[in-house]
């Protein structure tokens, strides 16, 4: 479906504050054992969009589990949401691996891993981060990537703040 670019949204209205809290409470759940973290930065404000819910907790998931799996240790994560211009940005960052510079402009290709040589720790299809570009782009939104090798990763979901 994502290849035909047939994306069927089923969009309604979504607290987005309530939705991310609901995906960090999951994550932490799964993280508390290792001494994990995550950190909320919300504001006290409900924030309303207009969004496919489903998709947007896939998106979101999808972010905090890369967050998680590519952590060196114990995962110290942050989750930042705040409104700017007229926009929505979503963050999610973490201190784990980060992303060298030559693989940024093909994490989002579908089916693309990193390379890490003979090391299989870290399972997954490459399917994930192409997943949210093609939702992020489905609802016209941007999605970013901030990343050092070595110091972590941070993904910004930028959304148009449409009721």
């Amino acid at each position: 479906v994502m290849d035909k670019g047939k994306i069927k949204l089923k969009e309604e209205r979504v607290v987005l504050n309530e939705l991310v809290e609901n995906v960090a409470q999951n994550a932490q759940f799964r993280i508390q054992n290792s001494g994990g973290k995550i950190h909320l930065n919300l504001p006290k404000e409900p924030i309303e969009i207009t969004s496919d819910k489903m998709h947007l907790t896939n998106i979101i998931s999808n972010l905090v589990d890369n967050a998680i799996k590519y952590s060196l240790s114990a995962p110290e994560i942050e989750i930042n949401l705040k409104r700017e211009n007229k926009k929505l940005l979503l963050s999610v960052k973490d201190h784990g691996v980060g992303i060298k510079k030559e693989h940024m402009n093909k994490i989002f290709d579908k089916l693309y891993r990193i390379p890490t040589g003979n090391l299989h720790d870290v399972k997954g299809f490459g399917l994930g981060l192409s997943y949210v570009k093609a939702i992020a782009d489905s609802h016209g939104w941007n999605i970013l990537v901030r990343s050092k090798f070595g110091e972590g990763s941070e993904f910004i979901l930028v959304m148009k703040e449409k009721i």
